[in-house]
């Protein structure tokens, strides 16, 4: 058996979660999966383990001690909303003004040339 269960799991975040009003209260395992398996590939792409003994371990389960643990917290829809738009339009930003600095780099080298 895999410990903890899904049960443990859930009862354990939505534990951590009553002393703080920004996270949400788990209901599903649809929830818990998607929490888990987010944090996982934010590991894979380098960011730290939050928890000790890790070595060894799969990303995975890695991700499941820290939320078991309350490392990690499961932020409301809304709020990773907010963040992912702001995200976005501060890409979009950068794609804007790389065009500019393209133009005016190809105008010097047209300068140069002449």
């Amino acid at each position: 058996m895999i410990h903890p269960s899904y049960t443990e799991l859930i009862e354990a975040i939505n534990a951590n979660s009553e002393d703080d009003d920004t996270t949400m209260s788990l209901n599903s395992r649809y929830s818990l999966v998607l929490a888990a398996s987010k944090r996982a590939r934010q590991i894979i792409a380098g960011s730290e383990p939050l928890v000790e003994g890790d070595a060894g371990k799969k990303p995975l389960s890695v991700a499941i001690d820290e939320l078991y643990k309350g490392k990690v917290k499961i932020l409301a829809p809304e709020e990773n909303e907010e963040e992912e738009t702001a995200a976005q339009t501060e890409e979009v930003q950068a794609a804007a003004e790389a065009p500019e600095e393209a133009l005016a780099a190809e105008a010097a080298e047209e300068t140069t040339e002449e």
